[in-house]
């Protein structure tokens, strides 16, 4: 290269140091064809002709260093003089050796590898099950139909549009005809044109070219007339079926009304302003996830947008699409739950429209399912044994409906329940249809209380043996009474379980099919239910009925006895904790706050995502988060009310009856099958002289009459087994050392009274 005939730096190089320091080439072997660079000898030395410094290219020098660096086994002279061609500014950009492989190298291409591939199903999901395709036809036909009754409200109005618009499109359909008849469209504009630039033979080429398009058009336009008003004269007035010649007319009519219409102004209404639904798609899914603010989601997905992946395609489920995710490492799906409402907002969907579940496989795998309308729209379907069936305790039967419409079943023995909701919730119904299945199994002998005093279960009294209703003292001393007396059953039935195991008739000890259907077993299944608990264990019963129904619940399992609860205040003193930790099964709906829901569900539930606090009551009645079979999921108990309610009580009534287990009125309290005479037997034991007597010592002496009968009897049992004779408990007083004392009691004269009033019936009938 050429250098100018100065010392100092080369304006016209901004690379070069202005200070006039000059790079040492002294390296550089004017012999070695390698560090030829298209320069002769004297610049390389650095003299030229007129003895002046030489500027070095400097990214040529840089390119003469070795491309590779020198192998270990080459000779020193080969380093020394490879090191010598890097001058100060050379930066080494080669990417150093690799070393030995860390992970196993790729298996080999395998001409059978496809089988090993995912493969499309043959049938689509929406096909694969005849719920799924029910739902899907049922979601077509109940849209057609939804737009067919739109446009036939709408008749009038199209009518009118068509009346208005038809004639004009009439005229406007004439016009045209004419002008392109006489091919004038297009061609008046160029021949005007023509004439003002004063081009005759312009003009009379487009003239002619004019006329000769007329003496096609104007007979095609005359033949199509009359072939037009011909068919238009058969249609009328030839042999046509009416119904075709309406069809035909208002096919007419409507093009020319088409025709005739503004471009702005449709004659059909739209159906619909917005998409209701959106369907699923992965683009929108990864939206919504990366849209939640989960640090693992958003990392992961910064660094790797595939850390959202698929291993399905998202496919139709039921009346909505589902979506199984795999989240990026190390994010739980119970993450996602948690944030469902966040979620549906990304989505731009109604909550209960977005139900986020963990799915099979690992905790990082989540199924989204979106349904095409929300929940609370969705026609749930009737509770399937209303028109007919029997249940089975010992076998699953249907309770509610998920999201997707799918029936949930669930079972009744060997279960304890647990219901909790605020007013307005459903749970009242809710526990109601539990009761209603054990109805229809005529084996179970049912008893229970509900405490709010409206009157919820009242349909249900003929099959049952025990019933109150009310919040009162004495409504609430029986129900304690029965708690005493469900203990007191457990015990007994535990002696006839031990009879029947050293039989060889109740395996795992354990009340079975067989012995439940056995009469004289005494192991009949036993539902015992109270709604509104809180009310009995915030009053001053409370504390003793809660130790013994804690008891009752942990023994009671295993002998056929079945205990549902209800309460709206599930907090530790409306709901004993050692209740609720020993409770197997659990239906939370809508709660207020999150101590509710994990009282209810247990701890964690909330924080696991599981929250009945997003459940709106008396619009969502009946949602809840049901836990107890399998993974907790929100679900919709079935609504049974009204006839349908009255309907089932009648069918469990005919079975009862059928089967001889149908309590009799005269024999709805806890002695629904006597042996004894209580009356008489009060009789028995009263005390000589006393006028009154308490009920504490009237239990003592019926045990020592009966201990088979009365043994575990206390003051509330015997009040409670009075109340059907009529006979008033009241306080009765007495001294004991020189102090007054007061406890409840009866009078002699009551009991006698009872007596003879039923004696006298007895003789009457």
């Amino acid at each position: 290269m050429t250098t100018p005939d100065h010392t100092g730096p080369d304006p016209a190089r901004p690379g070069d140091d202005p200070s006039g320091w000059v790079p040492d080439v002294s390296g550089f072997d004017p012999t070695d064809p390698d560090d030829s660079d298209g320069t002769d000898g004297a610049d390389r030395d650095g003299t030229d002709g007129g003895g002046g410094a030489t500027v070095v290219d400097l990214d040529k020098a840089r390119g003469r260093r070795p491309a590779v660096p020198p192998a270990p086994d080459q000779d020193s002279d080969s380093a020394d003089d490879s090191a010598d061609d890097d001058d100060a500014e050379s930066v080494d950009l080669t990417p150093p050796a690799p070393g030995a492989p860390v992970d196993q190298a790729d298996d080999p291409v395998r001409p059978w590898a496809f089988l090993e591939r995912r493969q499309t199903p043959i049938i689509p999901p929406w096909l694969a099950s005849r719920a799924t395709a029910r739902a899907s036809v049922r979601q077509a036909v109940r849209y057609a139909g939804y737009v067919v009754a739109f446009h036939a409200a709408r008749t009038p109005k199209y009518a009118g549009k068509v009346a208005v618009w038809a004639p004009v499109g009439l005229v406007r359909g004439a016009s045209r005809s004419v002008r392109w008849a006489s091919a004038e469209e297009g061609n008046w504009a160029l021949r005007q044109d023509a004439a003002r630039r004063n081009d005759p033979e312009t003009w009379l080429k487009l003239d002619l070219r004019r006329q000769r398009q007329t003496v096609v058009r104007w007979p095609i336009l005359i033949l199509a007339t009359l072939a037009a008003l011909l068919a238009a004269a058969v249609v009328l007035f030839g042999p046509v079926p009416w119904p075709l010649r309406l069809a035909a007319l208002l096919a007419g009519v409507v093009v020319l009304a088409r025709a005739g219409r503004p471009q702005d102004r449709p004659i059909l209404d739209r159906v619909s302003t917005g998409s209701r639904y959106r369907k699923l798609t992965a683009e929108l899914v990864r939206r919504g996830l990366t849209s939640l603010g989960i640090a693992g989601i958003t990392s992961a997905v910064a660094k790797n947008p595939g850390a959202i992946s698929f291993p399905q395609e998202i496919h139709r489920d039921g009346p909505g699409h589902l979506a199984i995710v795999d989240l990026p490492y190390g994010v739980e799906a119970a993450e996602v739950i948690a944030r469902r409402g966040r979620l549906a907002s990304a989505l731009r969907l109604p909550l209960d429209q977005v139900w986020p579940d963990t799915a099979p496989g690992h905790t990082g795998r989540l199924a989204l399912w979106v349904g095409q309308e929300p929940a609370s729209t969705m026609r749930q379907p009737d509770w399937p044994l209303i028109r007919t069936g029997q249940v089975d305790v010992f076998a699953p039967f249907p309770f509610a409906t998920n999201p997707r419409m799918d029936v949930i079943t669930v079972s009744l023995m060997f279960r304890n329940w647990l219901f909790g909701g605020q007013p307005g919730s459903g749970k009242s119904f809710a526990l109601r249809l539990l009761v209603l299945a054990a109805a229809l199994d005529p084996r179970v002998e049912i008893r229970g209380y509900e405490l709010k005093g409206v009157g919820d279960f009242a349909d249900l009294q003929p099959v049952m043996s025990e019933y109150g209703n009310g919040f009162d003292d004495d409504t609430l001393e029986r129900c304690a009474a029965m708690i005493d007396w469900v203990f007191a059953e457990c015990r007994r039935r535990s002696e006839r379980i031990a009879f029947y195991a050293a039989a060889g008739k109740a395996p795992e000890n354990k009340v079975t099919p067989e012995l439940a259907s056995l009469k004289g077993s005494g192991l009949h299944p036993l539902v015992v239910w109270i709604d509104e608990a809180q009310e009995l264990f915030m009053s001053k019963w409370g504390k003793q009925a809660g130790e013994m129904l804690e008891r009752a619940i942990k023994l009671g399992r295993a002998l056929g006895v079945i205990i549902l609860l209800g309460t709206q205040i599930p907090d530790k003193d409306s709901l004993p904790t050692g209740i609720t930790r020993n409770v197997n099964s659990r239906f939370c709906l809508s709660v207020a706050d999150q101590v509710a829901n994990d009282m209810i569900l247990g701890t964690s539930a909330y924080k696991n995502g599981y929250r009945a606090t997003v459940f709106e009551p008396v619009t969502e009645a009946g949602w809840g988060i049901l836990a107890g079979f399998g993974k907790p999921a929100a679900d919709r108990s079935f609504p049974v009310a009204g006839p349908k309610l009255t309907r089932i009580v009648d069918r469990a009534i005919e079975l009862r009856t059928g089967a001889g287990t149908l309590p009799a009125p005269t024999e709805q309290t806890r002695q629904a099958a006597p042996t004894v005479d209580l009356l008489a037997d009060i009789a028995a034991v009263w005390p000589a002289g006393e006028d009154k007597e308490w009920n504490e010592t009237l239990v003592r002496r019926l045990a020592d009459l009966r201990p088979d009968v009365y043994t575990g009897w206390e003051s509330a049992q015997l009040t409670a087994a009075l109340k059907p004779h009529r006979i008033t408990v009241a306080d009765v007083g007495r001294r004991i050392d020189g102090r007054p004392t007061t406890r409840r009691g009866i009078a002699h004269t009551d009991i006698l009274t009872a007596i003879a009033e039923r004696d006298r019936k007895r003789k009457a009938e």
